[in-house]
């Protein structure tokens, strides 16, 4: 017999902002859009959610966040020496700001 209950289920652990934000993805499309889109990429926590990801980039450079969009991406297959693997999964966040919010700065 199934019964409801008013709990939010939650997948894997509970993480911190600083387990959630693990590394800014610096490239040549992600410093255009930080330009003129005012949109930051962020590789994230596979567990993490979209409402997670906007309380830790709030929390971890005092901004707000307007929206997230997350991408999981696979990944790739490698060659190492003569054995053939491939690269952990991961999962990436888009985080535009609000137009009243500072720039995040890494450099």
């Amino acid at each position: 017999m199934a019964t409801t209950t008013n709990q939010a289920r939650t997948r894997g652990p509970k993480l911190e902002a600083h387990q959630i934000v693990l590394r800014p993805i610096i490239t040549e499309k992600g410093t255009h859009q930080s330009t003129h889109r005012h949109a930051f990429t962020f590789e994230v926590n596979q567990w993490a959610t979209k409402d997670e990801i906007k309380a830790a980039v709030e929390e971890l450079f005092t901004v707000h966040v307007e929206k997230v969009r997350t991408q999981n991406r696979g990944g790739k297959r490698r060659r190492f020496r003569f054995r053939l693997g491939k690269l952990s999964n991961w999962k990436k966040a888009i985080v535009t700001l609000k137009p009243d919010s500072p720039a995040i700065e890494f450099f």
